[in-house]
């Protein structure tokens, strides 16, 4: 009886072996040969063929040794940072912001463009993202991915933008232009699902699968995430919340003209200085009002439920379609307001629906599109540096 041998099981065995010693090395930090074998349960040969392999390709490198007992002192290994660079970029309707990160995830360089009103977007990403480059010494041609968060929609089969609320001459045709100007693989997602990216890699979202991130901001939307990935929609809508017609506020026949209708007059930045105003809490700011409310303790009450039960009616409507079991308060409001916004939103929600999800602050600090930018560059340049291995 003669045995079947798979074709190229070997070099597969190996491909597979490369990535999983190139992951540990990025989330273990520096280790030797014997350390990596133990990790993989591979052998010392094996390991130290695997180390030398990764070395003529350039991808590991010696950083250091590590002291033993008798006999030499083993050589530590690293991921060569840079191998390859991604470019995050976070485009507003003042300025962008581009940052760029090695392969290892550290942000080694970041720039903010400033936009005029009848600026070429090609021209303001290219000079964002040469000056952020420039200030991380990352070679253009070592670039691998550049990510643009924007806020509207982004189609999920073309990449190209469909509607930008905020940036008018960003549109259709634009993906091609940039990929052109730059020599370099560019792609667009919506910012707030960038944000959510952030939530569920370092804030309040680690380890939870089935989650809504509800930005309240100059704009306000929400991000979908089940079973930990990413919801878009059939054409990129899902979560455009702002847009939920809701009892008591203008339904617009023509959402793509530059008409305020529906959720988002309720609960955006305007409508949150409004509020405070008209409970004595002067500010240009709607995150400096809601701050100057916590602070003001009982006082800020009033001011405070009313934001929370605004806030209700979209998060309740969002739970009674998806029933998550976590909701994520972000935005400048959103992080503003704290526990303190986010347990009266949590309270509401239970006393309008038949959902009670859990209700927190955002807990990504500063830049949270920024950095889903660039942590989905990453993703996609490890898979293709790494998976390339074999």
């Amino acid at each position: 009886m003669s045995s079947t041998r798979l074709p190229g099981t070997p070099r597969l065995l190996r491909a597979l072996n490369d990535r999983a010693a190139l992951e540990l090395l990025l989330s273990r930090g520096p280790l030797t040969r014997a350390q990596l074998g133990e990790l993989t349960g591979l052998s010392k040969v094996t390991a130290s063929q695997l180390v030398e392999r990764l070395e003529e390709r350039g991808l590991v490198t010696r950083v250091g040794e590590q002291a033993g007992g008798r006999g030499p002192n083993a050589q530590m290994y690293a991921v060569v940072p840079a191998t390859a660079f991604v470019v995050g970029v976070d485009a507003g309707p003042g300025h962008v912001v581009a940052g760029v990160a090695d392969i290892t995830g550290n942000i080694v360089g970041r720039t903010d463009v400033a936009i005029g009103e009848g600026d070429d977007p090609v021209k303001v990403v290219h000079a964002a993202v040469v000056e952020a480059a420039g200030a991380a010494g990352a070679p253009i041609d070592r670039i691998r991915r550049i990510v643009l968060g924007t806020p509207g929609l982004v189609d999920p089969g073309s990449g190209e933008i469909t509607f930008a609320w905020d940036l008018p001459r960003w549109h259709r045709g634009l993906l091609t232009a940039l990929r052109d100007d730059l020599g370099r693989p560019v792609m667009f997602e919506n910012d707030v699902n960038l944000a959510a990216i952030a939530e569920q890699h370092s804030g309040a979202a680690v380890g939870t699968k089935d989650f809504v991130l509800v930005w309240l901001d100059r704009g306000v939307g929400t991000a979908v995430v089940l079973g930990g990935r990413l919801h878009r929609g059939a054409a990129g809508a899902a979560g455009e919340i702002g847009y939920l017609p809701v009892a008591g506020t203008q339904v617009s026949r023509d959402v793509s003209r530059r008409s305020k209708n529906g959720f988002r007059t309720l609960v955006d930045a305007a409508a949150v200085r409004a509020i405070a105003k008209t409970h004595g809490f002067k500010s240009t700011g709607a995150a400096d009002a809601v701050r100057a409310a916590i602070a003001a303790g009982t006082a800020g009450s009033p001011f405070l439920d009313e934001l929370a039960r605004r806030i209700s009616l979209g998060v309740a409507s969002v739970g009674l379609v998806l029933d998550p079991e976590l909701v994520v308060l972000a935005g400048d409001v959103g992080q503003a307001g704290g526990a303190d916004l986010a347990q009266r939103v949590q309270h509401e929600v239970a006393a309008i629906a038949v959902v009670s999800p859990r209700v927190v602050p955002t807990e990504v600090g500063a830049e949270p599109v920024l950095h889903g930018a660039i942590l989905t560059g990453l993703d996609a340049v490890r898979e293709e540096v790494f998976g390339s291995t074999a």
